[in-house]
C-alpha cells in the first residue's frame, strides 16, 4: 500500500494547542500532503498536537478503510481469549471441511497467508475482486462471496494482502458469537460484542460499523470514528491498555500482532511493521528512520494510526484524509519525520 488550513478545536480541554503546539503537524500540511484532513499527536497518553483542515472538526467520524483490518484482528483475540477461537486450529468455516481448504487456519487469516485465490487491486480497477464484493455483486453477502472462493496456493506459503480474508474474520467472529441467520440479530450481536470487548473498554464512544445485508460486519474497509477515538485505538497498540490503565488487549494476542509473518517480515497480524521488505521493494512505512518497534495501522487513501514505545516515551500519530495510494510516499516519510522527533522530545 503502497490545504492552508483551519486549527479547529472542538473542546476546553484541548484549548491550549495554539501558536507553536501546532508546529510538530506543520510537515503534514504542505502542499505535498494534500489531501489532509485531520492529524492528530498523542504523547505519552496525552493529546500533542491536533489539527483539522476547514470543514472537519470533532464532529466528523472518519472512514477507516484497511485500518478496519486491525479492529476486526483485536477482537478475534478476544475470542481467542475466551478459549472460543484457536489460532492453529481449522479456521471454523464449515464451508470449507469437505476440500483442501480446511487446511487454512485462524493464523493463515490473520497473517494474510490464506493461499485462497484472490485479485485486491486489478486492472482496470473493476477487476479488483474486492471492489466487486464490496460494492458490485456482493453487498447483500460478502462473507458468502469471499468464502467461496478456492485455493491458489497451499496455505502458509504466500502473502496475498487480501480484504476479504478480513471479512471471512469478521464472519469467523459472527458464527462464534450467535447461530442466528437474521442479519438483525447477527449485526447486533457483533455490535454488542465490540463494544463491550473493545470500544469502551478503550474509551472510544463514537465507533460506528457498517455491516453487509447478510449481518456480516465490513470488517476489512468499514468502520467510522472521529479523530479522538482513532488516537484511542492507537493508544491501545503500544500495551493494550485502556485510558484508565485496565488491560483491554491481552499481552500475548498484542505481542501476535506485532510479530512479523513468516511470509512478510512488514506484516504483523493484520497489522503493519516498520521493517524492510524481504524482497527488497520499497518498504511499506520508514525502517531507515529507525524505530522498528512502530506498528501501524494503514487504510486506503492515507489513512494512519502509527504508535510506538520508545525509550519510555509513547507516540501515537493518526492522519486522515484523500490522497491517493500512488501518491502516499512523501505522506509516510513526513509522518516518520514527526514521529522520529516526538519520539526524541524534540
Amino acid at each position: 500500500m503502497r490545504t492552508g488550513s483551519l486549527i479547529l478545536l472542538a473542546a476546553l480541554a484541548v484549548a491550549p494547542l495554539r501558536g507553536d503546539a501546532q508546529a510538530p503537524l506543520d510537515p503534514l500540511w504542505g502542499p505535498d500532503q494534500r489531501e489532509t484532513r485531520a492529524v492528530l499527536l498523542r504523547i505519552d497518553g496525552r493529546i500533542a498536537a491536533k489539527r483539522y483542515a476547514p470543514g472537519y472538526s470533532d464532529t466528523n467520524r472518519f472512514i477507516s478503510w484497511s485500518m478496519a483490518k486491525t479492529v476486526t484482528a483485536l477482537l478475534v483475540g478476544e475470542l481467542v481469549a475466551d478459549g472460543r477461537l484457536a489460532l492453529d486450529a481449522p479456521a471454523p468455516i464449515a464451508e470449507w471441511q469437505g476440500d483442501s481448504r480446511r487446511a487454512i487456519t485462524v493464523r493463515h487469516l490473520l497473517h494474510m497467508s490464506s493461499g485462497l485465490r484472490h485479485i485486491e487491486v486489478g486492472t482496470p480497477v473493476e477487476n479488483s475482486d474486492t471492489n466487486q464484493v464490496l460494492f458490485v455483486s456482493g453487498p447483500q453477502a460478502m462473507a458468502a462471496a469471499a468464502i467461496a472462493r478456492p485455493l491458489a496456493d497451499r496455505p502458509g506459503t504466500r502473502f496475498r494482502y487480501d480484504t476479504l480474508t478480513s471479512v471471512i474474520l469478521a464472519e469467523i467472529v459472527t458464527r462464534t458469537l450467535t447461530d442466528s441467520r437474521d442479519p438483525r440479530v447477527r449485526a447486533a450481536a457483533y455490535r454488542a460484542f465490540a463494544e463491550a470487548r473493545l470500544f469502551r473498554p478503550a474509551g472510544v464512544r463514537g465507533a460506528f460499523l457498517e455491516f453487509d445485508g447478510a449481518g456480516t460486519q465490513i470488517g476489512g474497509s468499514i468502520i467510522h470514528m472521529p479523530l479522538d477515538d482513532w488516537g484511542r485505538m492507537g493508544e491501545l497498540l503500544i500495551d493494550g491498555r485502556g485510558a484508565d490503565g485496565s488491560q483491554v488487549i491481552a499481552p500475548a494476542w498484542l505481542a501476535f500482532l506485532k510479530a512479523p509473518a513468516p511470509t512478510n517480515p512488514e506484516y504483523g497480524g493484520h497489522l503493519w511493521l516498520n521493517r524492510p521488505p524481504a524482497d527488497g521493494d520499497d518498504p511499506v512505512l520508514f525502517p531507515a528512520k529507525g524505530l522498528p518497534g512502530l506498528v501501524s495501522m494503514n487504510g486506503h487513501l492515507g489513512q494512519f494510526v502509527m504508535a510506538v514505545e520508545q525509550d519510555g516515551r509513547r507516540v501515537v500519530m493518526v492522519r486522515l484524509g484523500n490522497t491517493p495510494d500512488g501518491r502516499l510516499d512523501g505522506v509516510i516519510d513526513r509522518m516518520g519525520d514527526v514521529i522520529v522527533a516526538a519520539t526524541a522530545g524534540r
